[in-house]
């Protein structure tokens, strides 16, 4: 099978890669490396890259023209500064039309989008199924959602996941990197009063693999385990596995831009594709922090704010 996947360097992206090229399939990714590592994704046979960004329509165009992919996976995306509205439109809503409409012209058979949960903004229910509404407040939420109604108007049978919390081997974003590396070197840490649904890279493996199916559904899904864990227990199974269980913490309350508790209900994914999530949150916690302690981390991504001092 030929596969292109946008922003194949990146957790997800890289991953994939080292799941399927040793199954058989050609894969071409696209990547510009402005999160992504270019050592990731090697010259290896059965793979090919193409730095740029997908912001450049000739290149998009010409990378499906040559490569004619059979399924397009589209997770190149802009994430690292929340304040840049402009980058993020460009990448997420101009960047998917690009992907969008060269997957039309090159008459991919499936189109397999990823979405963040941030699209549903403040839920009114828990868990959040995937019919409810979209109501995005932040500029990656704002643009990621406009990118994935790009991707279901563009023609290609079209499956939109809006996905959990995903641990893996190069993870840089989020609570459990920055506690591991922050409480290795000595440094101070906070938690904010959220919680979140951790879905384990096994799981979200072992989805794929039926998503890229020919005959595998379409149209939109939670991938999830669709239980919430506060960021306090990432705190306590990280200073536990560190040998420092027991140490204080302040918590602090939601920032204005954030949500306090994101679950996911993927009960319509079960029905669907015959999948749920297997592995349990600690053991998907704990087999993060084994891959930290075997191969380090380079860079740590984090939309978290420090809480602001008070007097």
């Amino acid at each position: 099978m030929r596969i292109l996947i946008t922003g194949g360097a990146g957790c997800l992206g890289s991953n994939l890669i080292e799941h399927w090229l040793p199954q058989g399939h050609e894969i071409f990714v696209i990547d510009n490396f402005a999160t992504g590592k270019r050592e990731v994704v090697p010259e290896v046979p059965g793979l090919a890259v193409k730095e740029g960004s997908i912001v450049d329509q000739a290149l998009v165009d010409a990378c499906f023209a040559r490569f004619q992919p059979e399924v397009v996976i589209h997770a190149a995306a802009a994430y690292k500064d929340p304040d840049d509205w402009v980058e993020d439109s460009r990448t997420n809503v101009i960047g998917s039309a690009h992907v969008a409409r060269a997957a039309k012209a090159c008459g991919a058979r499936r189109l397999i989008n990823f979405q963040t949960a941030l699209c549903y903004g403040r839920p009114q229910q828990l868990p959040i199924p995937a019919s409810h509404p979209t109501a995005p407040f932040t500029s990656y939420g704002i643009t990621k959602t406009a990118g994935e109604q790009f991707m279901l108007l563009s023609g290609v049978p079209t499956l939109s996941l809006r996905i959990a919390n995903v641990t893996g081997p190069r993870l840089a974003i989020g609570p459990i990197p920055s506690f591991y590396k922050r409480l290795k070197a000595g440094q101070s840490c906070f938690c904010s009063d959220t919680s979140r649904d951790f879905l384990d890279m096994a799981d979200f493996l072992a989805f794929m693999d039926v998503a890229i199916q020919p005959d595998a559904p379409t149209g939109v899904y939670n991938i999830a385990s669709g239980e919430a864990h506060s960021i306090k227990e990432i705190f306590d199974l990280v200073t536990d596995y560190l040998g420092l269980g027991g140490r204080e913490v302040p918590v602090v309350p939601p920032a204005a831009d954030d949500v306090p508790v994101v679950s996911l209900d993927a009960s319509e994914t079960l029905k669907a594709f015959g999948w749920q999530a297997r592995v349990g949150f600690a053991e998907t916690i704990r087999r993060q922090l084994d891959w930290y302690e075997k191969y380090g981390i380079s860079d740590v991504f984090s939309h978290l704010k420090a809480p602001t001092q008070t007097k």
